[in-house]
């Protein structure tokens, strides 16, 4: 068995200069590296499944797919394959500038499901998308119409807390520059929150419970349809994926 103090980790830079770069459909970049367990098949059908239409926002962006990502000081440093003392240490994703290119390198192995890494790999895109473009308006008024009808829950704990914080402000500081950062922020959580949820149903079938998570009311089914048909209507599915909404009968 190997252990963790037999393996060299590698350093992120070391890494990007033994790979070869794929460029899917969509132009999106991707590659793996080591054990990653993920094949060039599996990486090209989830790279594909981002909407055409955001790809000129990810053009400086390439996808690196590897066992375990670990932060070492300023380092980024990469495990070949997985252990589970790494794995304690290892972190979900890592932004590395490699020159012009932004790389993202995703721990593949972090999660024994293959919904988490999919799921990590689109909040990435989105967050990468938002810092590229920002939140479409239409998007933002939906989201704050939501808010302020009082829809019971949100998509994550980072929107519940900015959604909350928005609402603080607006009565302590209406119309000021505070008060449109929080707002700033809340529609940034849901719009990245959407849009991954949006990405993921297009390579897997999403149980919306799946996502609940204990610190925080998830938001309310019908509007989170709301937002998702939204997506689709901004980012249409590309050719070969399918986006559908399909609620639960009760018998």
């Amino acid at each position: 068995m190997t252990t963790s103090a037999q393996l060299e980790l590698w350093p992120a830079e070391k890494v990007a200069t033994h790979t070869t770069i794929a460029t899917a459909a969509n132009g999106l970049r991707f590659t793996s590296w080591a054990e990653a367990r993920i094949s060039h098949a599996e990486m090209e059908h989830l790279v594909n499944a981002v909407p055409r239409v955001l790809a000129p926002a990810l053009a400086d962006r390439c996808y690196y797919f590897v066992p375990l990502v670990l932060s070492e000081g300023s380092a980024v440093m990469v495990a070949p394959t997985h252990t589970e003392d790494l794995a304690e240490r290892a972190i979900c994703h890592r932004d590395v500038p490699l020159g012009i290119i932004k790389a993202v390198f995703l721990s593949s192995r972090l999660t024994d499901d293959r919904f988490g890494l999919n799921f990590e790999f689109c909040i990435n895109v989105a967050h990468n998308f938002v810092d590229a473009i920002g939140v479409p308006a239409e998007f933002g008024e939906l989201v704050w119409s939501q808010a302020q009808a009082e829809v019971r829950g949100e998509t994550s704990r980072d929107a519940w807390d900015a959604r909350r914080k928005a609402f603080q402000s607006d009565a302590e500081a209406a119309g000021q520059p505070g008060n449109e950062r929080a707002r700033k922020e809340y529609e940034e959580a849901a719009f990245c929150d959407s849009l991954a949820i949006y990405m993921l149903s297009l390579v897997t079938d999403v149980d919306y419970q799946d996502l609940r998570e204990r610190e925080y009311p998830l938001l309310a089914a019908p509007a989170l349809a709301e937002r998702l048909r939204l997506m689709a209507r901004l980012f249409p599915a590309n050719e070969g994926y399918e986006f559908l909404i399909r609620y639960r009968r009760r018998s």
